[in-house]
C-alpha cells in the first residue's frame, strides 16, 4: 500500500533505546511532516471501525496525538484513557502487564455510556496488554467497542493474541 510505504519512510529507527537491544520506532519525523501526519489521520478516519463511532478513545500518552485530532475530524468526542491517579473524577480501572512490569489504566466512569460506539486509538501495538486494558475499560462503561487502531504494530510480539474477537487495524507492521 502506497500510504504505508510513504509513511514508513517517516519513521526513524533508534537502536538501543530506551535500553540496549531495543529498536525504538520514532514517530516524531512523521508528526513533523504535515502531509504525512494528515495521511495517517485519513487512514484512521477511513477504517470501518471509525465509521459510526460516537467517540474516539486515546491511550496515554502517544495515543492522544492521533485520537484527539481524529475525533475532531470525525466530529465526535475524545475520551482519554490515563495512567492510574491522573483522572480527577470517579474512574473504572484495569490492570495490565507490560514488557517490564504491571500497571493500571483508568477511564472516567461517565466518559461513555451504553449507546456509545467507541474506537480505541494508540500509536503502537506491541504485546497487547495496554490495548486489552483499554478495550476492557470501554466495555466497563457499557459502550460498544467498534475496534482498536494503531499506527504501528510490532508483529513479532503478537499483541493481537490478547485481543481475540475484537477488530484490530494497524497501518504499518514491523
Amino acid at each position: 500500500m502506497v500510504v504505508q510505504d510513504d509513511l514508513r519512510t517517516l519513521i526513524r529507527d533508534i537502536p538501543d533505546f530506551p535500553e540496549p537491544g531495543i529498536l525504538f520506532r520514532d514517530i516524531t519525523p512523521l508528526l513533523g511532516d504535515a502531509a504525512g501526519f494528515a495521511r495517517a489521520l485519513d487512514w484512521f478516519a477511513a477504517l470501518p471501525s471509525a465509521r459510526g463511532a460516537t467517540a474516539i478513545v486515546g491511550i496515554e500518552s502517544r495515543g492522544f496525538i492521533f485520537a484527539a485530532p481524529l475525533a475532531a475530524h470525525l466530529g465526535v468526542g475524545f475520551v482519554p484513557v490515563r495512567k492510574e491517579g491522573k483522572l480527577p473524577h470517579a474512574a473504572h480501572a484495569a490492570e495490565y502487564t507490560l514488557e517490564y512490569g504491571e500497571s493500571i489504566l483508568e477511564i472516567h466512569q461517565d466518559a461513555l455510556s451504553a449507546g456509545d460506539r467507541a474506537l480505541v486509538v494508540d500509536d503502537l501495538l506491541a504485546t497487547g496488554g495496554t490495548a486489552r486494558a483499554a478495550a476492557r475499560l470501554v466495555e466497563m462503561t457499557g459502550a460498544t467497542l467498534t475496534g482498536l487502531a494503531f499506527l504501528i504494530e510490532l508483529g513479532g510480539l503478537d499483541g493481537r493474541a490478547l485481543l481475540p474477537d475484537r477488530p484490530v487495524d494497524a497501518l504499518i507492521t514491523y
